[in-house]
């Protein structure tokens, strides 16, 4: 049976040595988070999600969510009495405004937890999940009286919520929507049309579920640009907040799915359901990107979570499991065969899987860090410089995170050998469960694209030349010191190939766009290992600095400095091969016409 067990020390390295958030104890919010309350967060945090919500991984994916004939859904045994301890902990409420019932703390630590929950139990982390993206978009362009009606419950974890985007017709394509909105004498608007892979559509966790659903006016352009955005509650709530009639919303079926088959993933059936606009009228792909960002960064802590368990089963696995011996003779003579950790090649993939997870974990949460910046920073110029730079930051976080985290998943599946194929092992549910998040909230191709298409010439590009700058400093200054110096010129190296890269789709995307799709994912994927190697250069700083200072818990920083070193050597060689692919160009990719893709016969 595979185990879990929340990465509490390095979590704790990164946000209290690495991030040092205790400095930013002047700014709103950080003043609650005491060194205490960070602790009891990873601490406390990490114990639930090992010891509620790992046990139902496995069962609630053999078992499933139900549908009944009325329409209704009964998740995995055990969800929902898990979900009440979560709901009960306050868990949800961690980074929500305390004008709602909130803690107001910093996102850093809700991602934490996100990231725990996740690796324990991923369907079950897309409940509150997705209600987390729903309360954005209404804290962002919700009336007064919408925030008032919905936002408390919501945040409390009484009521959860979902975004209805995808219809059979369209998927990336919202201009191709049908969902129609028709307006009543009440000022409310009756929404009918059909929404497919609705995460979480239906359940039996909470009484009540707040969906947001884009759809059309009438008369509305028939584009992307006539989309608007309403809440469309599944039971009505009346002007006390007490639960009036049902809506007309149902689950017409549950998804059958490849993987996270303890999350009820439904078609969803509008027919004449009550609605309310938020926000402006065909306003509503704005406000629903407001969910949608929010939601890609939940999903980049997906990909690291299912990298972050399978690595840990693997590990455990490679210690235990014997096969042969270690190629400079028996390592364990008193055996028959030595464990396969003494591998090479196992410890290729192991230590590639350690520097992914670790790194990936680190970008996550100075992720979120500037997310709180954008918020809270003390001047509006850093506020507007960490939104641009998460912004610029997000379309990697998703994209190359979640394709890194599935290609680990795999990779610790393979140190199980044949063992990794068998259902028993767990291995193989890692690996399903890992794969959607490649998918959705906009593939990766589209991650790609939006980070090459709109992030990088945005505000004529000062995002990315703040990003080299910042990277390029930093190489500056470790290079001054003997340890860090090889790992920063490799560092320095790859950022030089990313500004190359850079500047040749700058001379060449305009003559020819398809340049640019055709090396978008490399671009992407570059970026993705340049920033990696960013944030490692960063904490084998720290690590550096605490081993000089004497510091306890040696083994731990000097794991780090051997991490830095082999992602530094096998990881930054990448970014030239990256760069010269992309700089092939797009000819021979779109020479073929269609039938040149027939099989011949």
């Amino acid at each position: 049976m595979p185990s879990y067990t929340a990465p509490a020390r390095d979590t704790r390295f990164i946000v209290n040595e690495m991030l040092d958030i205790a400095s930013l104890g002047n700014l709103p919010g950080f003043e609650n988070a005491s060194a205490d309350i960070v602790d009891s967060v990873i601490g406390e945090g990490g114990r639930f999600c090992q010891e509620v919500l790992a046990p139902l991984n496995r069962s609630g994916d053999e078992e499933g969510c139900t549908r009944h004939p009325d329409g209704s859904v009964t998740t995995p045994g055990g969800f929902k009495d898990a979900y009440r301890q979560f709901k009960e902990a306050g868990w949800g409420t961690l980074a929500q405004p305390e004008e709602f019932g909130g803690q107001g703390m910093p996102h850093v630590l809700a991602f934490a937890l996100e990231e725990f929950i996740s690796s324990a139990n991923h369907a079950f982390g897309m409940y509150p999940g997705l209600a987390g993206g729903a309360v954005a978009a209404l804290l962002a362009k919700g009336s007064d009286e919408q925030k008032a009606t919905y936002l408390p419950k919501m945040i409390a974890g009484d009521w959860l919520g979902t975004m209805n985007l995808t219809e059979p017709q369209c998927g990336t394509d919202l201009g191709l929507i049908t969902t129609r909105a028709e307006p009543q004498a009440d000022g409310s608007f009756a929404i009918t049309g059909t929404k497919i892979f609705i995460s979480a559509g239906e359940h039996d966790l909470t009484e009540n579920i707040i969906h947001l659903v884009l759809a059309k006016l009438p008369g509305a352009p028939d584009s992307s640009k006539g989309i608007s955005l309403f809440v469309v509650p599944k039971v009505l709530v009346n002007a006390d907040g007490s639960l009036g009639e049902r809506n007309a919303v149902t689950c017409g079926s549950i998804e059958e799915k490849m993987g996270i088959h303890g999350n009820s993933t439904c078609l969803l059936n509008y027919d004449g359901a009550k609605g309310w606009l938020v926000g402006e009228e065909n306003k509503g792909l704005a406000a629903m990107f407001i969910m949608m960002n929010a939601a890609r960064l939940g999903v980049g802590i997906q990909g690291l979570s299912q990298a972050e368990v399978a690595y840990q089963n693997a590990v455990a696995y490679a210690k235990d499991r014997r096969q042969g011996r270690a190629l400079t003779g028996p390592a364990d003579p008193a055996a028959k065969a030595d464990p396969i950790l003494v591998h090479p090649d196992v410890r290729r993939m192991l230590m590639e899987g350690k520097a992914f997870t670790e790194g990936m974990r680190a970008l996550c949460l100075w992720g979120a860090l500037q997310v709180d910046l954008s918020h809270r920073a003390a001047t509006e110029q850093e506020r507007a410089d960490a939104d641009a730079l998460i912004g610029l930051m997000t379309p990697v976080i998703k994209g190359y995170g979640t394709d890194r985290g599935f290609q680990v998943a795999v990779d610790m599946q393979q140190v199980f050998g044949g063992h990794g194929y068998i259902r028993e092992w767990g291995m193989e549910q890692f690996v399903r469960d890992a794969r959607i998040a490649q998918i959705y909230e906009g593939t990766n191709g589209i991650q790609a694209m939006d980070l090459c298409g709109r992030k990088l010439a945005q505000n004529g590009g000062a995002a990315i030349q703040a990003f080299f700058r910042l990277v390029g400093e930093e190489c500056a200054a470790a290079k001054g010191d003997e340890v860090l110096a090889p790992q920063a010129e490799k560092l320095e190296k790859a950022l030089g190939e990313q500004q190359a890269a850079t500047m040749w789709f700058m001379q060449n995307a305009m003559a020819n766009p398809n340049h640019l799709g055709a090396g978008a994912h490399h671009y992407m994927t570059l970026m993705g290992v340049v920033t990696l190697g960013w944030m490692w250069l960063r904490m084998a700083r720290v690590a550096r600095a605490a081993l000089a200072a004497g510091a306890g818990d040696k083994a731990f920083y000097e794991a780090k400095l051997v991490t830095a070193r082999f992602y530094a050597e096998r990881f930054l060689p990448d970014a030239g091969a990256l760069r010269r692919k992309l700089e092939a160009g797009s000819e021979a990719m779109m020479a073929l016409d269609a039938d040149g893709f027939a099989t011949a016969v």
